[in-house]
């Protein structure tokens, strides 16, 4: 009588209990590749943003005339609100709420720049020669005449400070130069410090992954179109 050959009782469990952790193993792997991803796709929208709003303002900058950056004075080309502001320069106005002011809620700075259909601005940038928008700051912003920057998609980015200081300025050339800071970052307030200004540490939620924050530092020179004269 012959005997039947098999595995053991404890052999498929040490099989199985090889393969499970193998499959956890592949899964944990999956999973952190994917999470790596899409930080990086993140990391990448918030960059590509920032530069593209930072060269645009450079060449807005570079083709305006010196402008009165002093946001007390009467002939301010630069309008500052807790909530938001608005750049005047050359052909172009600038208008944008911050992330505070768009997430709304107890505290928040209440929004500054609408569109004429009630819609509240992200990062405008509008066609505005006369700067009008700039001499009364009340008014809405004409939504044919803006094209937005800032995209909500999936990130739902926002600015969270802009701040802009006039340095050395030539008034026989018709040259200055102007310093701007910029923060842009995605907008989740559960992911964000309390100043926005910084995503929190990983607390182990995967919310990290969908948060960050960078700094764009630039310097422009306005009146560019004098030279040669």
């Amino acid at each position: 009588m012959s005997r039947v050959k098999g595995f053991t009782l404890i052999e498929l469990m040490l099989a199985m209990s090889f393969v499970g952790v193998l499959l956890l193993g592949i899964a944990m792997t999956t999973i952190q590749i994917s999470n790596i991803y899409t930080k990086g796709l993140t990391l990448r929208e918030v960059n590509q943003a920032g530069r593209s709003v930072s060269d645009d303002l450079k060449r807005s900058i570079a083709s305006s005339p010196m402008f009165d950056a002093d946001p007390t004075s009467d002939t301010a080309k630069y309008i500052v609100r807790d909530g938001g502001g608005r750049l005047c320069v050359g052909r172009y106005t600038y208008a944008w709420n911050y992330g505070s002011a768009l997430r709304g809620g107890t505290g928040a700075p209440a929004v500054v720049n609408s569109y004429d259909d009630g819609q509240a601005v992200r990062f405008a940038k509008v066609d505005d020669p006369s700067a009008a928008l700039c001499a009364d700051p009340t008014v809405a912003i004409p939504r044919a005449n803006a094209n937005e920057l800032l995209s909500a998609s999936d990130r739902d980015l926002a600015v969270h400070k802009l701040t802009l200081s006039e340095g050395a300025k030539d008034t026989q050339t018709g040259q200055a130069l102007y310093a701007i800071s910029l923060i842009i970052g995605t907008n989740d307030k559960a992911q964000l410090t309390t100043n926005d200004t910084s995503c929190k540490p990983p607390a182990g939620d995967g919310g990290e992954i969908y948060c960050s924050v960078n700094q764009f530092d630039i310097i422009a020179r306005a009146g560019n179109n004098t030279e040669g004269e």
